[in-house]
């Protein structure tokens, strides 16, 4: 089995981040995919609590059988290399693959342990903002076999922009990015005020 581990902060988690798992199954890229939010000790701006998102992407998957949530980084202190070999132990006979966009593709070498990422296991790269993936690949000539581009259509919603739309009560720009029960969600939760 093929299994995608999809990271992120996922704040909030939106139609784009569903419909790219989806995709990547249909396209025979991957038998399932698990989305693994990352935890409150991520540095960055406007990030709501962990269980939050957690919940969020459970309502966001719900009825869907090959997608998954993991709490394996709600605990926080976790890197990518670490999240990778936590699912390789847990499915030793399955195929690991790291689902990014091309934005972290192009920043991977500044990270932990990048080359034991690009040596144990497979990137499947999604198209962002029109990046040009051949020359991110020529960064990594010594692991090109261990990237993919996955020939999905791009879509750029930005969770940065959706936090934007909350705070403006902007509800039609919402309804186009988000699905309805994430919506009523973040209304009943005060989240993004």
């Amino acid at each position: 089995m093929k299994i995608g581990v999809f990271g992120g902060c996922f704040n909030p988690p939106h139609k784009m981040h569903k419909d790219i798992a989806i995709k990547l199954v249909e396209c025979g890229y991957l038998d399932k995919v698990i989305f693994v939010p990352t935890g409150n000790d991520y540095q960055k701006k406007e990030l709501i609590d962990v269980e939050k998102r957690y919940e969020m992407l459970r309502i966001l998957i719900r009825g869907i059988s090959y997608l998954r949530v993991s709490r394996f980084e709600t605990t926080g202190g976790k890197v990518t290399y670490q999240t990778l070999d936590y699912f390789k132990d847990k499915y030793p006979n399955d195929e690991i693959y790291f689902i990014c966009g091309s934005d972290n593709l192009e920043e991977l070498s500044t990270w932990d342990l990048y080359e034991e990422i690009l040596k144990k296991y497979k990137v499947l790269a999604i198209t962002r903002n029109h990046d040009k993936t051949e020359e991110i690949i020529e960064k990594y000539r010594t692991y090109q076999n261990h990237i993919i581009i996955g020939e999905i259509e791009e879509n750029n919603i930005s969770s940065t922009e959706i936090r934007n739309w909350i705070k403006e009560n902007k509800d039609t720009s919402l309804r186009e990015c988000l699905d309805a029960d994430i919506i009523d969600y973040i209304k009943e939760n005060s989240l993004y005020r």
